[in-house]
């Protein structure tokens, strides 16, 4: 007998939906503000709208796949990200003052593959926490899961790509927490890290990343080089006030003081021009977002489904919180785009993959099966 599923599409999240169009929409026009004072600027509103529109069709692609089935091809799906990782330590190209390389180019086409990659990670290391089941905390699990995300890690941070690293570790985290790891494994976890930390900073990190984290405490402390960027912000967004200059009336923004504005420090740009209100509606709107993936989280029709929303709902925290805080002085600069609203095509597309893994998952979560 062959089985039939019947998807019922009267079970999409129109909440999850909405909120996910403003974004992109009041993302576009952010960006256009940003951008207004560089020559061809439109260029850029016209490929992030691009990248948004190969997103939403590939969210609509995910969205018709059973994630169950994404399931059963987890081991193709490491091993292209794997390679894919490798791939941009070979020919990847990024900035000569950091010696990163995060980006492979077509021509003027480029592909961050670290974004991409997040998708294939969240569907890879969610299967196989659901597959330990009640066998979550034996020793020889928890070894194999870490595994499973140090290769991932590992890779990234050969870039270097410090500011994705944690967004991994982050869902990582996110998704064992939820599997509900043992207290145990958290402490110990939390003091590997605390005595990493001294080795790190003397052995692994570059001049540059020591200096923005020192920038962190005291930006006045290098006012023209690593400090500038948290400086500008802070003034944007500080000079803002409660409703902000005006669209496209932004002195930081307009004059260029404000570096990377269309794409690190994007909320810098609608805190200058828009606002506190700017500012709030902004934070709201993503967090929305989160609360909605955990909702579907907690209703999806297996643990599988469970983690995956769970890692996208992680992912979203983990840009906004290090994005947002980067722009106000509460996290060192990392490079790490707000989703949505920050350019980059690679970043929209992975966002929006991201909503139709959530969106695959909330859709079955009622599915009707039957025989003939």
């Amino acid at each position: 007998m062959k089985k039939h599923r019947i998807i019922n599409y009267s079970e999409i999240d129109y909440i999850l939906l909405a909120v996910t169009v403003i974004c992109v929409i009041f993302g576009a026009f952010a960006i256009n503000s940003a951008v207004k004072s560089f020559d061809g600027g439109g260029s850029f509103v016209a490929i992030q709208l691009c990248g948004a529109l190969l997103g939403f069709i590939a969210a609509y692609i995910i969205t018709a796949i059973d994630y169950d089935k994404l399931g059963k091809h987890t081991k193709m799906i490491y091993v292209l990200c794997v390679l894919f990782l490798i791939a941009v330590l070979l020919v990847g190209t990024g900035r000569e003052d950091t010696g990163s390389k995060s980006w492979i180019r077509f021509g003027p086409i480029g592909i961050q593959p670290s974004e991409i990659v997040k998708i294939g990670f969240i569907i890879t290391f969610s299967k196989s926490v659901a597959k330990c089941g009640d066998k979550l905390n034996k020793p020889i699990n928890v070894l194999k899961l870490m595994m499973h995300a140090g290769v991932f890690l590992f890779l990234i941070m050969l870039q270097p790509d410090f500011g994705t690293t944690m967004v991994f570790i982050v869902i990582f985290a996110g998704i064992l927490f939820s599997a509900k790891i043992s207290w145990k494994y958290i402490a110990g976890t939390f003091a590997m890290i605390a005595a990493a930390i001294p080795l790190a900073w003397n052995f692994f990190l570059a001049d540059y990343q020591k200096n923005r984290i020192r920038v962190l405490f005291d930006p006045e402390s290098d006012p023209l080089a690593a400090g500038y960027h948290v400086m500008q912000s802070k003034i944007a967004i500080g000079s803002g006030g409660v409703v902000g200059k005006g669209i496209g009336q932004g002195t930081q923004t307009q004059f260029g003081y404000l570096p990377a504005k269309h794409t690190d420090f994007i909320y810098s740009v609608i805190g200058e021009e828009l606002g506190f209100v700017g500012c709030i509606l902004v934070a709201v709107l993503l967090f929305v977002l989160v609360i909605r993936c955990l909702h579907i989280a907690k209703n999806a029709k297996n643990n599988f489904g469970s983690y995956i929303c769970v890692g996208v709902a992680c992912m979203f925290l983990a840009h906004t919180f290090e994005n947002i805080g980067m722009c106000v002085g509460l996290m060192p600069v990392t490079g790490i785009p707000l989703p949505f609203f920050s350019y980059g095509g690679s970043s929209i597309v992975t966002n929006l993959m991201a909503i139709g893994l959530v969106m695959s998952v909330r859709m079955r979560q009622d599915e009707i099966t039957f025989e003939e």
